[in-house]
């Protein structure tokens, strides 16, 4: 599969990415715990069918040192129990900040209570901005149909 664009290639999209890059920096270096922080992103690229993104961070997080059964249970996260009930918590903040066209009510109280019960605003800010950077990273690969599998761990940062 050819990518549509070229985003290396487009100044616009240069100048643009530029700052992604920086706001994705920002993130990486936020409270928020590293694994907690892949695991968000691999849950939401993966609702979100983005293989370049799932590609990504199912090899940062294993460079990382997260293990295979716990990427392979993301998907499953209920039904698993190699989770803390802190990852649960964003994990289920991520699932219904992405899916917010899915529910009329967009993030229901009950799943914010439950994060902000395991996580100080510093974290919740960090959590709600990866979310919704995800979210963005998601779409541009989709729309541009992006080819996954040749990421390199730690390519981009």
């Amino acid at each position: 599969m050819d990518a549509r664009l070229n985003f290396l290639a487009a100044p616009t999209a240069g100048r643009a990415l530029k700052h992604m890059m920086s706001a994705g920096k920002a993130l990486k270096e936020s409270p928020l715990p590293t694994a907690t922080q892949e695991l968000v992103a691999l849950r939401v690229s993966q609702i979100n069918g983005c293989a370049v993104c799932v590609d990504m961070h199912t090899k940062d997080a294993a460079a990382a040192g997260e293990t295979s059964v716990r990427l392979n249970l993301v998907a499953a996260w209920r039904e698993a129990t190699v989770f803390t009930e802190a990852e649960r918590a964003a994990l289920a903040l991520a699932e219904e900040g992405t899916r917010v066209a899915d529910a009329a009510g967009g993030v229901s109280d009950e799943v914010w209570t439950h994060a902000a019960k395991h996580y100080d605003d510093e974290q919740l800010v960090a959590l709600v901005f990866l979310i919704s950077f995800m979210n963005l990273a998601n779409r541009m690969n989709i729309i541009t149909r992006q080819p996954a599998g040749a990421y390199q761990p730690g390519q981009f940062h």
